[in-house]
């Protein structure tokens, strides 16, 4: 049986297939050193960042904030002494965001219809509190996040 190709056209070929196996590999490569780049990081992702939406606490106090700390940065009144205030209640195996214990007895102080939530991510971890003025222990809370929360009692 004769070859469909003559000579100078089966070596043609021949030379071509292997120039295309020769890609393979380097494509390979391109392909698994692609992978390994890590994707670009996000906004949110850059570390410490806090969404506070605070209602009901009145004109000038009432909104949507955004406190990034380390470095200071966000939409917030006063994002330096916000940051300031989250580092000095920040202490290793206390939950500076945690909720007034169940069983605390606590003054029948009512301190307003103010509400405030928090979400987001402080010293690595997730972030979801709430925050409200319904009596003593919850008042003394709020105050002890001023001026990340805002200030009541007085002007805004």
């Amino acid at each position: 049986m004769d070859s469909v190709l003559p000579g100078a056209g089966r070596r043609l070929l021949l030379a071509s297939l292997c120039a295309a196996a020769s890609l393979v590999p380097l494509t390979a490569v391109s392909a698994a050193a692609a992978g390994a780049v890590p994707p670009p990081v996000r906004p949110d992702d850059q570390g410490d960042h806090l969404t506070i939406v605070v209602r009901h606490a009145g004109a000038g106090r009432d909104g949507t904030y955004e406190v990034r700390c380390h470095p200071s940065a966000g939409r917030h009144p006063d994002v330096a002494e916000a940051c300031r205030v989250l580092d000095a209640h920040t202490r290793w195996g206390r939950d500076p965001f945690a909720p007034v214990p169940d069983g605390t007895t606590c003054t029948m102080l009512y301190g307003g219809p103010a509400t405030a939530r928090v979400t987001g991510t402080w010293a690595g971890r997730p972030v979801d509190a709430s925050y409200d003025r319904g009596d003593g222990c919850e008042i003394g809370r709020w105050d002890r996040m001023v001026p990340m929360l805002p200030r009541m009692g007085g002007p805004a």
